[in-house]
């Protein structure tokens, strides 16, 4: 009788299993990075207050030409709950993070080459926000008096800034584009693509959720959250394909020895 070679499947050692810990740690500490810079880079534009002010004008102006719904319609019915602003105000100071990182990770973990095109669109969108920051300082509306809206996170809690002229850890008048919609979109998209169902859409309902938090807390404008989305549409539309996972890092773990099977 003839003999057939048989390809033992390679065993997850110990060995492989800590080498892709540690990258993907280094990966989570790579994203974390790249946010705290884009963090510490918003206070360039710090000392530009009356500009700021004066562009948040404008573009509160300019949402009423278009007929944008009113950003302090959305916020009254927050500030007549306080559990439903405690929620508005948990969501944009602790979703906007972890959502992206655990994403990221899993993406990482699971599927490669979609982990490597939602990196590259993170960082692109990231660079093209600062750059729009730096040369539009804008306050959002809760600093602009002519909207008449409220800081609920002052009010009601939990907080992410404190008073603006005495935050030195970042610059809250840089509000055009939304990072936390165009973030929350990129995690969403990213999860469609890789899911399979019907169900795999209700990952929008993070960036429509996100849109309505930030818009609810006064940290954004409506147009804020479009130009957010048009970037990321334009950074997506241009960034290639995601390849197969020969784009990510090789296995460089020895082979296991062939078995023969009489």
């Amino acid at each position: 009788m003839g003999t057939t070679e048989l390809t033992a499947s390679r065993p997850v050692t110990p060995a492989r299993r800590t080498t892709s810990v540690r990258r993907a740690m280094r990966e989570l500490l790579l994203v974390t990075t790249l946010f705290l810079l884009y963090k510490a880079a918003r206070t360039v534009v710090a000392g530009r207050v009356s500009g700021a002010l004066a562009n948040g004008e404008s573009v509160w102006r300019l949402e009423r030409l278009l007929r944008l719904p009113d950003e302090a319609v959305v916020q009254h019915p927050v500030l007549a709950h306080t559990l439903l602003a405690h929620l508005a105000n948990g969501y944009y100071a602790y979703v906007h993070f972890p959502a992206t990182a655990l994403t990221l990770v899993w993406l990482y973990l699971r599927h490669p080459e979609r982990y490597l095109r939602t990196r590259r669109a993170l960082a692109v969108l990231t660079l093209a926000a600062l750059v729009v920051h730096v040369a539009v300082p804008l306050a959002p509306p809760r600093l602009t008096a002519l909207t008449a809206m409220v800081d609920t996170g002052s009010r009601y809690g939990p907080a992410v800034y404190g008073p603006p002229d005495t935050d030195v850890i970042s610059n809250q008048y840089a509000a055009m584009p939304s990072l936390h919609v165009g973030w929350a979109l990129a995690v969403a998209v990213a999860l469609v693509s890789v899911t399979r169902g019907r169900l795999r859409w209700l990952w929008l309902a993070h960036p429509l959720v996100t849109l309505f938090v930030v818009v609810a807390t006064g940290n954004h404008y409506w147009l804020d959250g479009v130009v957010a989305a048009l970037m990321f549409g334009v950074v997506h539309r241009v960034l290639p394909a995601p390849a197969h996972p020969a784009d990510a890092e090789p296995d460089i773990s020895p082979p296991a020895p062939r078995t023969r099977v009489r």
